[in-house]
C-alpha cells in the first residue's frame, strides 16, 4: 500500500516552526546563560536570500558586547540541520542576519499535497479564541436607492463577515435602519401628500424621487418665508444675501426636477401648497414618530419598508444578506435611548446649555485618560456632542449609544463599517460608552472606516437627484462583460455568454470595491474594473478558468506519480511559496481586518501563474513525471484562486 504523505493546514508555518526550533537549540547550545522570550522570523524579499530571516543576532550582540555577525556565525555553526525535515541550508547575511533556505523537494510535496487534501478549506485557519462578533454594515437611510458612492459599504461589510466566519468566529451581520429624524419625515410627508401611491417602478427608486422632489419644494417654501421675514428687518442685509443665494440654487434644482419628473413635481407642488407651513408639518410628524404615535408609526414604517424592499433586491444581486434588520425607532420607543441618556446625565460629562443637552467628549477623554490609548494627541480638543434638541427629539449618535449597548448584550465584539466622514461621531460614541462604564465593550468596539467611491467627471448630489445607483452600475458592468465575452469567446451559446457576463460583471464590481485600501478613495473607471489583463476580478477569474482548462485537457491521459523534486525552476519555487503563504495571508486579513489583502493576493497569484504558463510547458513538459508535477501545481493554483475569490464573494468559473 502506498504511504500517504502527512498534510498540514499551514505548510509554511511548519517550516517557520522548524527554523524557530533550530535557533532556540543553537542559542541554548552556544549561549546557555541567555534566554529569549520570542524568536522573530521575517519572510525575505528575494528567493535568493532564503525564505526566512532572523535579526536576533543584533539583540544578542548588545547583551554579549560583540559584533552581530560574530553571533550569527556562531549560531549558524551550532544549528544541526539533520534534526529537521524542511531546512535545506542556513547562512549568515549582511551585518548579522541569519537566513534559512527551505528544502524545496520536500516542501513542494508537503505544500501541494496539503492543498489537494484540504481543497476548499485550505488556508482557512481557525482561531484559538473564537468570539461572538456583530458586523454592522450598509445601513443606508431608507430615502433613495443605494448609489455607487455608498456601495463600498455592503461589499466591505459582507467580505469582513465572511473572513471572520471562516476564521471560526460566531458572526452576525446587522443592518441599522435609520428611520428616526427629519429626512424620514420629509419622504413620509411627500408620500402621504400623494395618497400613499403604489410604486410604478423599483420601490427604492420610486421613494427616492418622492424624497428629492419633496425636499426641493419644502425648502423653497421655507426660504421664501425666511426672506419675507428678513426683509422686515433691513439691517440683516447679509442674511438676505445668503437666502437669495440658497433660493437661486433651489430654483435651479427645481428646474431640473420638473424636467425629470414633471407629473410628480406638479402634483406634489399642488398638494404641499395646501399647507400653510410644510416645514412645521414635517417637524410635527418627526416628533409624533419619535413619540411613537400610531398613525405616524404606520406612515413612516410603510414608506421605509418600500425603500428597504428595493435595497433587498439590490443586495440579492451581489449576494449580500443580513442576520438582522434593526430599526432605530425601536430603541426610542422601548425606552433604551431614554435609559442611556438618563445614565449619561448622572456622569460629570453632560451639561445643559442653550436649552440642549450635550456630552463633553474632551472632558471624558481627559478625565478617563483615554487620549493616548485612542491615539489622540493630548492637545487635540474633541468637540462636544449634542444629544438632544430643544424640542426634545434626540440626535443620531444619542440613539446609536443605546443601539451599541444592545449589540454588546449579544456579542463580545462590534465592528461598525461606516465611512470615514463619520470618524468624529464614532469616536464620540466610543467615549460615551467609556463614560457609561462600558470600558470592556468600548475596547472591543471597532469603527472600520473607509473612503468614498468617486466617478471621474461626475458629481453626485442627493438634493438634485444626481446619483448613479448601484443597480445602474451592476447593469452596465454585466452589459460590458457581455460585450467582452462575445469578443473573446464567440463559440459560446447565447445562454452561456449571458451567464458568464452575469458573474463576471458582478464579480468585477465587488472586486473593484474591495481591492483598494479602505483609507483610499476608489476611483471607479470601467478601464480598471473590467480589465481582463491585470488586477481585476475578470483577470483573476480568467486565470482560474485557464487553470481549469489545462486540467481538463490533461484528464484524457493517465498521469504518473508527480516528481515534485523536478519542480526546480525559479517561477515554480515562487509559486509554491505563494501557495504556502495563503494561510498566513488569511490570518493577517482576519486579525487586522484587511479585506484588500485578499484581492491583492489573488491578483499576485494570478500574475505569477500566468508568467509560469507562458514560460514553461505543462502538459507537454520534457518528461511525463515533470508534466504530472506541473499539473499538480496547476491544480493547487486552481484551488487557492477559488478559495481567495470566494473570500471576496467572486465566482471562480471553470470556463470563460
Amino acid at each position: 500500500m502506498e504511504k500517504k504523505t502527512l498534510t498540514y493546514e499551514n505548510p509554511f508555518d511548519l517550516f517557520r516552526q522548524e527554523c524557530r526550533a533550530a535557533l532556540a537549540q543553537a542559542i541554548t547550545k552556544t549561549f546557555s546563560n541567555i534566554s529569549l522570550s520570542t524568536i522573530n522570523l521575517n519572510k525575505t524579499p528575494l528567493l535568493e536570500l532564503g525564505q526566512l530571516a532572523s535579526s536576533l543576532s543584533f539583540e544578542l550582540a548588545k547583551k554579549l558586547g560583540v559584533k552581530p555577525l560574530v553571533v550569527a556565525e556562531q549560531l549558524v555553526e551550532a544549528i544541526d540541520k539533520s534534526q529537521f525535515t524542511l531546512i535545506e541550508k542556513v547562512s549568515t547575511a549582511g551585518a548579522g542576519y541569519i537566513n534559512f533556505y527551505v528544502n524545496f523537494s520536500k516542501f513542494s510535496q508537503l505544500t501541494l499535497e496539503s492543498i489537494k487534501d484540504k481543497d476548499k478549506s485550505y488556508g482557512f485557519i481557525k482561531t484559538e479564541n473564537p468570539a461572538k462578533i456583530i458586523v454592522e454594515h450598509t445601513s443606508v437611510n431608507p430615502l433613495h436607492p443605494i448609489h455607487i458612492g455608498q456601495a463600498r459599504n455592503p461589499i466591505i461589510g459582507d467580505t469582513l463577515a465572511g473572513i471572520l466566519k471562516l476564521r471560526g468566529h460566531d458572526v452576525s451581520t446587522h443592518y441599522y435602519i435609520d428611520d428616526v429624524g427629519r429626512q424620514s419625515s420629509v419622504v413620509a410627508y411627500g408620500y402621504q401628500k400623494l395618497g400613499k401611491p403604489k410604486p410604478t417602478e423599483k420601490p427604492d427608486l420610486f421613494v427616492g424621487q418622492i424624497y428629492t422632489v419633496t425636499c426641493c419644494i419644502v425648502e423653497i417654501n421655507r426660504l421664501k418665508k425666511a426672506k419675507d421675514k428678513a426683509t422686515q428687518h433691513p439691517q440683516t442685509t447679509d442674511n438676505i444675501t445668503k437666502i437669495n443665494e440658497d433660493l437661486a440654487e433651489w430654483f435651479s434644482i427645481a428646474v431640473e426636477l420638473k424636467e425629470k419628473h414633471p407629473v410628480l413635481f406638479e402634483e406634489l407642488a399642488a398638494k404641499i401648497s395646501e399647507d400653510e407651513n410644510p416645514e412645521e408639518e414635517i417637524n410635527r410628524l418627526n416628533r409624533r414618530y419619535e413619540d411613537g404615535e400610531l398613525t405616524a408609526k404606520q406612515l413612516i414604517r410603510e414608506v421605509s419598508e418600500l425603500c428597504l424592499d428595493g435595497f433587498r433586491q439590490t443586495q440579492n444581486r451581489v449576494s449580500v444578506t443580513y442576520t438582522s434588520w434593526d430599526w432605530e425607532s425601536d430603541f426610542v420607543w422601548n425606552g433604551q435611548v431614554t435609559e442611556a441618556l438618563t445614565k449619561l446625565k448622572t456622569s460629570p460629562f453632560l451639561y445643559f446649555e442653550n436649552n440642549v443637552w450635550a456630552f463633553n467628549a474632551d472632558k471624558a477623554a481627559n478625565t478617563l485618560q483615554l487620549k493616548s490609548k485612542l491615539g489622540i494627541k493630548e492637545n487635540n480638543e474633541i468637540p462636544p456632542l449634542t444629544l438632544m434638541r430643544a424640542d426634545g427629539t434626540t440626535l443620531y449618535t444619542t440613539r446609536d449609544v443605546a443601539y451599541s449597548i444592545w449589540k454588546f448584550q449579544r456579542s463580545e465584539k462590534v465592528i461598525n463599517v461606516i465611512g470615514m466622514e463619520q470618524s468624529l461621531a464614532q469616536l464620540q460614541l466610543k467615549l460615551a460608552l467609556y463614560a457609561l462604564g462600558y470600558s470592556k465593550e468600548a475596547d472591543n468596539f471597532t469603527h472600520f472606516a473607509y473612503n468614498l467611491v468617486a466617478l471621474p467627471g461626475y458629481k453626485m448630489s442627493s438634493r438634485r437627484g444626481h446619483y448613479i445607483t448601484f443597480d445602474q452600475v451592476l447593469d452596465e458592468a454585466i452589459e460590458r462583460a457581455y460585450q467582452e465575452v462575445c469578443k473573446r469567446s464567440p463559440m459560446f451559446s447565447e445562454e452561456e455568454k449571458r451567464n458568464i457576463a452575469q458573474f463576471v460583471g458582478i464579480g468585477a464590481v465587488r472586486y473593484a470595491l474591495i481591492d483598494i485600501d479602505p483609507g483610499k478613495q476608489v476611483l471607479f473607471t470601467w478601464d480598471r474594473v473590467l480589465n481582463f489583463e491585470t488586477n481585476s476580478a475578470p483577470y483573476v477569474q480568467y486565470t482560474h478558468a485557464r487553470a481549469c482548462s489545462i486540467i481538463r485537457k490533461a484528464t484524457d491521459t493517465p498521469q504518473p506519480t508527480p516528481a515534485y523534486n523536478k519542480l526546480a525552476e525559479k517561477l515554480e519555487h515562487e509559486l509554491i511559496l505563494q501557495l504556502a503563504s495563503f494561510p498566513d495571508m488569511f490570518i493577517e486579513a482576519a486579525e487586522y481586518l484587511k479585506p484588500a489583502a485578499i484581492a491583492d493576493y489573488a491578483n499576485g497569484l494570478a500574475d505569477k501563474f500566468n508568467a509560469f504558463y507562458n514560460a514553461l510547458p505543462v502538459i507537454k513538459a520534457e518528461t511525463p513525471d515533470l508534466s504530472s508535477a506541473r499539473l499538480a501545481l496547476t491544480d493547487t493554483i486552481r484551488i487557492v484562486l477559488n478559495n481567495a475569490l470566494s473570500l471576496i464573494g467572486v465566482v471562480a468559473p471553470e470556463r470563460m
